[in-house]
């Protein structure tokens, strides 16, 4: 029997973007994965590429995936809107962290706006807000088109897709199938929250648990500008790039003293825009095994802070739902090589969507190379430390 070049076990937004970067290498590529079509993280979250947000240390690897995006959208339609970010500060100390970040950072990641630019960028005059900043280069794609167009593009150039098919075992370029065994040269296995089903070890050494996010999907009313994305003072809170800033540690506690709720639930809230209407969200909770049930309490309390901000009095809700990605107590980039055909590669953050493109290249780099070293199982984790890549998406 033939062997496949590669062989990618999960076809969330990773496994796809793997797929696509070694596909443009003339690569054969077969995807094997448990659902009929992708119905995971990648299609439960905002579809907010939030590059600008991540840490210094980062921006080579957000960059990068930016490119990706851009060379997926060109060469299969997938809608990427390039409008940036835009973020409303309604206190000072939101004001602070925003003026440092974009003194640090210059004007090609980050523009300051007046309070009457950032009102009429979220279509809200009474916002009342004190300014605000503009994040150009920060992207949205649409989370529930992206990855099974993606995935539909890939299988009409000759990516082999097998759907439906449960990987069992993966060991030495041979993977294992409820269908029977398959082989591959390489093996990438992307396999987000579940990841325990098929490396328990691995997991365990990571703390790999699973996150979970209320989020909701409203109709935009007509006076808000299509097309936009806001982050609020939650964002600058959580990701690192606006986190490192001086300003940072009294706007937590400002957050702390005036939004307590938003903090309790672990908030970052924020509304993205997308052809069905406007994405809210989103809370963070952490479990091994979440039960499945949405706390109403909860989503009131993000839809009405995010509608407050955007001034929309009755907001039509039109889908609310419970989003999952894998996290980690111990980093947010899961890169190990249990041998040397293997490469187990797992987003334990929600930086899927962001920092996909990259993080594949990361990867692929790092499998070409596979060849010339064999560790030990579960010997070294070749994931930077959670100071190097950061929070995103979600």
């Amino acid at each position: 029997m033939s062997k496949t070049d590669l062989i990618i076990v999960g076809s969330g937004i990773l496994g796809l973007a793997t797929a696509f970067r070694a596909h443009r290498q003339g690569r054969s590529v077969r995807v094997i994965d448990r659902s009929a079509r992708p119905v995971g993280s990648s299609i439960q979250n905002f579809g907010h590429a939030c590059f600008t947000g991540q840490a210094d240390d980062s921006q080579d690897l957000a960059m990068a995936s930016r490119d990706g995006w851009l060379e997926a959208a060109a060469a299969t339609g997938i809608w990427a809107a390039e409008t940036g970010s835009f973020i409303p500060a309604m206190t000072e100390p939101e004001l602070r962290v925003l003026q440092e970040f974009a003194d640090h950072r210059g004007p090609d990641q980050a523009t300051m706006l007046c309070a009457e630019e950032v009102a009429a960028a979220i279509g809200n005059p009474s916002l009342g807000a004190i300014g605000g900043a503009h994040l150009p280069l920060d992207m949205r794609v649409d989370p529930r088109e992206a990855a099974p167009a993606l995935a539909s593009w890939l299988a009409g150039e000759g990516v082999e897709f097998t759907w439906n098919t449960t990987v069992t075992e993966v060991a030495d370029g041979t993977v294992s199938t409820n269908r029977g065994d398959v082989h591959g040269e390489q093996v990438v296995v992307c396999p987000g929250y579940q990841l325990t089903s098929l490396f328990p070890e691995i997991a365990e050494a990571h703390g790999v648990r699973i996150c979970t996010l209320v989020m909701s999907l409203i109709e935009r009313p007509q006076r808000i500008p299509s097309g936009f994305a806001m982050l609020t003072g939650t964002s600058l809170a959580r990701y690192d790039g606006f986190a490192a800033m001086p300003g940072a540690s009294a706007l937590r506690e400002d957050l702390t003293e005036r939004e307590p709720g938003l903090v309790d639930v672990i908030a970052n809230l924020m509304v993205t825009d997308i052809p069905g209407g406007l994405l809210i969200g989103d809370s963070h909770a952490y479990d091994l095994s979440p039960e499945p049930f949405i706390d109403a309490r909860v989503g009131d309390l993000l839809l009405n802070r995010a509608t407050s901000i955007l001034g929309i009095d009755e907001p039509v809700v039109r889908q609310r739902w419970l989003g999952q990605y894998a996290d980690s107590t111990e980093t947010n980039l899961i890169l190990e090589r249990p041998d040397a055909r293997t490469t187990v590669a797992v987003v334990t953050s929600g930086i899927g969507m962001t920092l996909s493109f990259g993080i594949a290249d990361r990867i692929l780099g790092e499998e070409a190379g596979a060849s010339q070293t064999r560790p030990a199982p579960h010997s070294q984790s070749l994931a930077p430390t959670a100071d190097e890549v950061v929070m995103s998406d979600q």
